[in-house]
């Protein structure tokens, strides 16, 4: 079994990418599946990420709280203006403009940890930024959206602030519980999760996108160039924020990942949840997951092999 789960974990990539052409093409397969099945399974990745996660990850954040503090103000910058610019010079409608928004003005996915101690980025970084910032999107995602489509949409701050708590933060909160009333069982079970979360991220990009497959395959090339781009310029951005800070080479790579790699399933979640009349809304998200697995591992090997190995110690999640 835990051979089974480490081809599925390992192969995370491959696996979206067919779960997101079989809902295309054979949407009618999955079209019975509510979407609020969504919430529930992005709920269920991230008590995983509450198993996964210890006290020890949070210690960079008191050792090195500029590189964080760094960190994030890039991710929640950086992304956000890059949507808006994109979504504008593209002239996308109403309902994809927010769903690439929403995608911009989320925390980093815990995805992006993988990827970094892949490309020999530094992992302890990368883990702070992404407890950080998934601790300050109750507040900063709903403010954002709001002062970038409150234009155009209705946006519920105080809404979309507790559903970031129900689906976000009370799971993780749940997930360390667990852990520290029940250690032994919790060491088992993690050798489990990365599997599990990555059936869930392809089932989210399922629903989504069997929901929508008549409408992508009429004209989606457009969105799908955008939510590359997003990604792209936003891995290369946050690269560039810690060359001009002249960081060392594995701290540029964890900001650039973790900055480049959006939690795109709560985007996908709030648009399901707060957005329901505008459902091309939760497209950007489930593209978002399909392209950003398939960029992190060329990430990964662009840093590992052509600009080199480092010389950080790279650990385990939860060591020092």
């Amino acid at each position: 079994m835990k051979k089974i789960c480490h081809y599925i974990s390992e192969y995370m990539g491959v696996l979206v990418l067919a779960a997101a052409l079989l809902s295309l093409f054979f949407p009618s397969i999955f079209q019975g599946i509510r979407p609020t099945l969504i919430n529930y399974l992005l709920g269920a990745v991230m008590f995983g990420m509450g198993l996964t996660l210890n006290l020890q990850d949070f210690k960079i954040v008191f050792r090195q709280p500029k590189d964080v503090i760094i960190g994030c103000l890039s991710q929640f910058t950086i992304m956000p203006l890059l949507a808006y610019g994109l979504v504008n010079i593209f002239r996308l409608d109403e309902a994809l403009a927010l769903g690439v928004i929403l995608v911009g003005c989320c925390p980093g996915g815990t995805a992006s940890n993988v990827i970094t101690y892949l490309a020999k980025g530094d992992l302890a970084l990368s883990v702070g930024m992404t407890g950080v910032s998934t601790l300050l999107a109750p507040v900063l995602t709903p403010l954002l959206t709001w002062a970038l489509a409150g234009k155009s949409v209705n946006v519920d701050v105080a809404s979309m602030f507790l559903s970031i708590l129900w689906v976000v933060i009370l799971p993780i909160v749940a997930g360390l519980l667990v852990k520290w009333l029940w250690p032994r069982f919790t060491e088992k079970a993690t050798d489990y999760l990365p599997a599990f979360s990555s059936v869930s991220i392809a089932l989210i990009v399922t629903i989504v996108i069997s929901a929508n497959a008549s409408k992508l395959l009429a004209g989606g090339l457009t969105i799908i160039l955008v939510v590359i781009l997003h990604n792209v310029c936003g891995l290369g951005l946050g690269f560039l924020i810690g060359h001009l800070l002249r960081l060392p080479e594995p701290k540029k790579r964890a900001i650039s990942i973790e900055v480049g790699m959006q939690n795109s399933g709560l985007a996908s979640s709030l648009a399901t949840i707060h957005f329901a009349t505008l459902p091309l809304a939760t497209i950007p998200g489930a593209l978002f997951s399909v392209w950003h697995n398939l960029s992190g591992a060329t990430v990964a090997y662009f840093y590992k092999k052509v600009r080199g190995d480092t010389n950080i110690s790279i650990v385990t999640v939860g060591e020092e």
